[in-house]
């Protein structure tokens, strides 16, 4: 466990991810320091976290870790999704911004004593040859085909040079597989959203989900506890992409598994669904990873595949019974700084906690209103 007084640095502060880590990251009390980077402002309130505006290559990290003494870094703002982000982009933000990052983590006098990576199972890609289940040291059947597999296995490369470099400090790599929740969009979700699913005819694949709250258990479970290495994140079991659409209730519709990207266009261009290239691969072949390690390591699964993929089911009929979630909550540096610092605010943290607020090991937050309780994982 890390002693009292945790100095914590969050990447990717204003995406889903880094904003909701940092939440649960806030209840820890022995997190003396939160600062959230990003190029954007966060999507979800923040009471004790300090956010700085930076550009997408993080030039200014070296600058904020040492005047800040950051011992541990969460970097979660790895582009993973192509729709969403143009090539230039994706590598300013993936490869340079980690550089980036790593290069002030590794300054000599750095205060950096852990950095943990969101990375992600499509470093081992997708095709015919692969084993039925991939180890953490596998690698690729094939080599990668598309711009975000190309990237993050180009970070990966760093970190694994920067922890041969740097023995003293804890890097850990976290592999997550497909993941679904009611909160969070995905080329995966959006299709499942939609009244007929695409499935390319033919082919039936193997498929692992990761919960959305176990993400964020397994990222807030890694900055509370040395665990170096990398791991495979994903719930217990696989389902058939037939299986999967069963589940959340949606018929399925061929499409060509010649020219699949010609047909893949169409629907983009129509504003159906975007499915990108490594999307397609899955679509074919599938793919399973191996998650024991990390339950070794001390993690606690709250959802298998099938409980994440029976969840988002049930969040879809409570939208299609209730309607659309209210609006985002929108940053305004003024009204957060008000609600940090006026005497008028009667913090939260300073209440008295429930048991079921206060962090335990990877514990995520306490599932919302109208959520039912998870499946064992």
């Amino acid at each position: 466990m890390n002693p009292p007084g945790m100095r914590v640095l969050v990447t990717g502060i204003g995406t889903f991810w880094g904003g909701r880590a940092a939440q649960i990251i806030e209840r820890d009390p022995s997190v003396e320091i939160i600062v959230g980077l990003d190029t954007r402002a966060p999507t979800v309130p923040l009471e004790r976290t300090e956010v700085v505006r930076a550009d997408s290559s993080y030039s200014i990290l070296s600058r904020l870790v040492q005047a800040t003494e950051i011992d541990t870094v969460l970097h979660t703002h790895l582009e993973v999704d192509s729709t969403t982000i143009g090539s230039r982009a994706l590598h300013e933000t993936n490869v340079i911004g980690t550089m980036n990052l790593l290069a002030a983590a590794g300054a000599p006098g750095s205060s950096v004593r852990k950095v943990v990576l969101k990375s992600s199972t499509l470093v081992y890609g997708s095709s015919p040859r692969d084993p039925y289940f991939f180890s953490e040291d596998a690698g690729r059947s094939g080599r990668a085909h598309t711009r975000v597999e190309r990237s993050l296995l180009e970070v990966e490369g760093y970190l694994s040079d920067f922890a041969d470099d740097h023995p003293d400090v804890v890097v850990t790599r976290l592999r997550f597989s497909n993941v679904l929740g009611p909160d969070l969009d995905t080329p995966l979700s959006k299709a499942l959203r939609l009244a007929l699913v695409p499935e390319i005819f033919g082919f039936d694949p193997r498929l692992q989900f990761t919960h959305q709250d176990d993400v964020l258990g397994a990222l807030c479970f890694t900055a509370r506890h040395d665990v170096p290495g990398i791991f495979n994140v994903a719930g217990d079991g696989t389902l058939t992409w037939s299986d999967v659409c069963r589940i959340v209730g949606r018929r399925r519709v061929p499409i060509s598994p010649l020219g699949t990207g010609v047909a893949a266009g169409a629907l983009r261009r129509l504003g159906i669904v975007d499915l990108p290239l490594e999307v397609l691969s899955l679509l074919r072949h599938g793919r399973g990873v191996d998650n024991r390690r990390f339950q070794e390591a001390g993690f606690r699964y709250r959802y298998t595949s099938a409980g994440a993929v029976e969840d988002f089911a049930r969040s879809l009929r409570l939208r299609a019974a209730v309607g659309d979630r209210p609006p985002a909550y929108r940053y305004d540096p003024d009204v957060e700084d008000f609600f940090r610092r006026s005497p008028a605010v009667v913090s939260p943290t300073s209440r008295p906690q429930t048991v079921a607020q206060r962090p335990v090991g990877g514990t995520p937050p306490v599932p919302r209103a109208g959520r039912q309780p998870p499946t064992a994982g």
